[in-house]
């Protein structure tokens, strides 16, 4: 199907659209007409498309809605053959309605479908946190074009997940290696932001995942757990060494006063996200006489209440992570009334309305926070991540959450490509603003990767499910000893990283099956693309086809060397493409360490 003789494709998808059976010609540029502020709003959105041409057939006409949409974000799109008329409540609503406009005029670039269209959103935020610690910093034009897009698909939120990789002063030893983002580059993505209706929020975490700090004698004295040899419990993994804060070392909350000072100073958002998820060794070093007295929960809390305090102190809001405070909701009434709380999980099986009760049962806001499911993954997990974003939007619009954030982790070298995590992110935009309405992925081949054939989407979706039936049998043994889905990782990916000698699940058969889906998919993948995105798509195929072979080899043939030299060549290969497409959007920084993970793997099939 063309683009021409497709429906209006719009992402996100709008509450309502009524084709009325008429067309009308695309003019190079409009004339803006209306309220002042509305027409200044448009006119942003349209950027080189708004003119002054007074012609009555090139007229967009924005105002004040004479029937109240009641949302300052909701709008009225009339497409007539003799104008446009957008209508709402708000200059938001009227920038709205014309990103809508403008993703008409890029399926229908000469003759458009005269339509109604009435829209508003499902959440008042609509966020995307992108993780820029893991390794991957990306560059300014990358940011840039990010904004620009998000801000398109009605993004109104933006963070920019941080551990070491802000350049705070005084702290050159931390981040010096790691092409940090800086407080300047800070300023010019806030401006960017800004004029498009997005706010910028800091994000760094004060508590746990700070082990790139730690590693440099002047931080690793204010860890929990002193040496690298002390095992702690990670869910269902052991972590050696140190992570978190000690929260009775007064060094410890003098270092994050002195990074919530400086982000105050550089952040005009009045929000601050301060993290402190995941402190499992919290009470296993230097706090464990402590915890043993008074209890985990209540050391973790008064830490935290100190952290909020002094992001209060600045004028600021606190939101948090709120994974370690619902496993004892009680606990949520000693932190500040004006807390947000953000709910995460990553799989279909989220609980998201009894976090989001508990949370509000405690009369704190609350957010929901699914995930790209892109980490960890190579291909994404397709299923999982359908799943996921349309669970947190359907039971946060049940539990009254008035955010819906979606995370994009960079765990393990931050190594799946672009074209992945665009793709989620696309849907993710759509269950923010449209809740449970379907999602069609013939929308994010257009707006997402200006693909013509429109069938970008869905063969990303293929690919993001090649190794699923492996998923769905490959997590920790339930009750009972019975199989039970593989969480937070895809099979290809958890297979790739067991050592040669010790095979993850799956017979060879299971693993040909799924190296033979691969193999069909490169024979039908669209190809009409950006050059990069087209390198970096055919690179994760590649990926995931290698890490397939090396399971059915591993398993067919354990015993015969012969085929490692190959398998090395191929890694080794891909490790040289991955370096290539990494500088094209990434800073350096992080470009060893992530590249680490190929070379143990190559390390391994040349032994």
């Amino acid at each position: 199907m063309s683009l021409q003789d497709a429906p209006p494709l719009l992402l996100p998808a709008p509450k309502a659209i009524i084709a009325t059976g008429e067309w009308r010609t695309i003019p190079a540029t409009f004339g803006v007409h209306g309220h002042p502020d509305y027409k200044q709003a448009v006119r942003r959105v349209l950027g080189e498309r708004a003119g002054e041409d007074p012609s009555t057939l090139a007229q967009i006409v924005c105002g004040v809605a004479l029937e109240p949409l009641k949302n300052p974000e909701a709008y009225r799109l009339i497409v007539q053959p003799s104008r446009i008329l957008i209508e709402a409540d708000d200059a938001r609503g009227a920038a709205h309605g014309a990103r809508t406009l403008m993703q008409l005029m890029r399926q229908f670039p000469e003759r458009m479908p005269c339509v109604r269209v009435q829209d508003r959103p499902a959440f008042a935020v609509r966020g995307v946190m992108l993780d820029i610690a893991r390794d991957r910093v990306p560059t300014m034009a990358q940011l840039e074009r990010t904004i620009d897009l998000l801000a398109s698909w009605k993004i109104n939120h933006l963070q920019l997940y941080v551990e070491h990789t802000f350049a705070y002063r005084g702290h050159d030893d931390a981040w010096r290696d790691w092409s940090p983002i800086t407080p300047d580059e800070i300023l010019v993505l806030q401006k960017r932001c800004q004029g498009h209706g997005i706010e910028l929020v800091a994000n760094q975490n004060c508590f746990g995942h700070l082990e790139r700090w730690f590693a440099h004698p002047r931080y690793a004295p204010l860890a929990e757990i002193q040496g690298a040899k002390t095992p702690w419990s990670f869910l269902q993994w052991t972590k050696h060494g140190p992570f978190s804060l000690c929260p009775s070392d007064p060094g410890a909350f003098a270092l994050v006063d002195d990074w919530l000072t400086q982000l105050a100073g550089t952040f005009a958002s009045p929000l601050i996200n301060i993290g402190c998820d995941e402190t499992w060794d919290l009470g296993q070093g230097r706090s464990k006489a402590e915890v043993d007295v008074r209890g985990r929960t209540a050391v973790y809390l008064d830490f935290v209440a100190r952290i909020c305090a002094r992001v209060q102190a600045l004028g600021k809001r606190p939101m948090m992570w709120a994974d370690i405070v619902l496993h004892d909701p009680a606990s949520l009434a000693q932190l500040p009334e004006d807390l947000i709380g953000l709910a995460w999980d990553y799989e279909p099986d989220a609980r998201f309305r009894r976090w989001c009760d508990e949370l509000r049962a405690a009369r704190r806001e609350a957010w929901v926070c699914p995930g790209t499911s892109a980490w960890r993954s190579i291909t994404g997990r397709t299923s999982e991540r359908r799943g996921n974003l349309l669970v947190a939007a359907r039971e946060g619009l049940a539990g009254g959450a008035t955010g819906y954030l979606v995370t994009n982790w960079g765990d393990d070298g931050h190594r799946q490509q672009w074209p992945i995590e665009l793709h989620a992110l696309a849907e993710a935009a759509h269950r923010a603003w449209s809740g449970e309405a379907p999602f069609d992925a013939r929308c994010s081949a257009l707006h997402a990767f200006d693909d013509a054939s429109l069938r970008l989407g869905e063969w990303l979706d293929d690919l993001g499910d090649a190794d699923r039936a492996l998923r769905a049998v490959g997590g920790q043994p339930g009750a009972g000893g019975a199989a039970t889905p593989l969480r937070n990782a895809s099979a290809l990916f958890m297979d790739l990283h067991q050592p040669l000698e010790q095979p993850w699940i799956g017979t060879a058969g299971d693993w040909q099956a799924i190296e033979d889906r691969l193999a069909a998919l490169f024979d039908t993948a669209p190809l009409g693309l950006d050059p990069l995105l087209r390198a970096e798509t055919m690179h994760a195929l590649e990926e995931a086809s290698k890490a397939a072979r090396r399971a059915v080899l591993r398993r067919r043939a354990p015993s015969d060397r012969s085929w490692r030299p190959t398998l090395a060549a191929a890694f080794r290969r891909l490790e040289e493409r991955h370096r290539e497409l990494w500088l094209a959007r990434s800073r350096p920084g992080g470009l060893e360490d992530s590249s680490a993970y190929y070379r143990r793997i190559i390390a391994e099939l040349e032994a």
